[in-house]
């Protein structure tokens, strides 16, 4: 596998947009992973992640090797916990909740995977992950223990976004939460998109191909999708 940050980083300057498909391992069950990897690859996705809030089961492992074989698609860890740091991946988005001040979020879980990270061949693109208010508690929210940034509240998303281009962040991750109720508003994404140089992702609410393209032309350079998936796997059919 090719270095996945330096084509993430190709792909935002030949305005080429990428598309991942966050699956939660607390709801696939492996019978059903050949199924799903079908899926998948008869969607425009460029990538998948792996990872859950909540998820403690032992099959992750096992899980993303059918995935990587099937669908022959980079995988990355979407890490809750650093529990779910497997080898198996292509890398990891080392995620730290900017957005909130719970230490366990901003470095405590990444100082218990410094054993696993070393032991593993994994890429490891730190990220600055900030959670935005998507019209209802997400897992995010409720397992975190943190606040998201009112959607309103631009200039502090922004600051957010860019304090984390300064620690040296790669990549800025806008999420609305798994299955909120809305999405991360346009005009939040091209702002802060305008003045961060890194690549920008944004994640959460969106139900419909018109919002990803909508999103794509504010500015994200890669969008997530997981809830619409997983209640509908035709969801690219549309």
């Amino acid at each position: 596998m090719t270095n996945l940050y330096q084509q993430i980083l190709i792909s935002k300057a030949t305005n080429q947009k990428l598309l991942a498909i966050l699956i939660d391992p607390e709801k696939v069950a492996i019978e059903n992973v050949l199924v799903l990897s079908e899926k998948i690859k008869a969607a425009p996705a460029t990538h998948i992640l792996v990872g859950g809030s909540t998820f403690s089961g032992t099959h992750l492992n096992q899980l993303i090797a059918v995935l990587k074989k099937e669908t022959q698609l980079p995988v990355l860890i979407f890490p809750g916990h650093p529990s779910q740091i497997s080898n198996e991946a292509d890398g990891i988005l080392f995620l730290s909740l900017l957005s909130g001040r719970n230490p366990e979020y901003l470095i405590e879980h990444h100082i218990n995977s410094v054993e696993a990270l070393e032991k593993s061949n994994l890429e490891i693109i730190p990220t600055g992950y900030l959670l935005i208010d998507g019209g209802k508690e997400t897992a995010v929210q409720r397992v975190s223990q943190t606040q998201p940034i009112e959607q309103n509240n631009i200039e502090l998303a922004y600051k957010t976004a860019k304090a984390g281009e300064f620690l040296g962040k790669k990549l800025i991750y806008l999420e609305a939460g798994s299955g909120a109720n809305q999405h991360v508003s346009l005009e939040m994404i091209r702002f802060v998109s305008q003045n961060i140089q890194i690549p920008l992702i944004v994640g959460g609410g969106i139900r419909s191909m018109k919002t990803i393209q909508e999103i794509y032309q504010a500015g994200a350079d890669l969008v997530v999708i997981g809830t619409a998936f997983e209640n509908n796997p035709n969801f690219f059919e549309l």
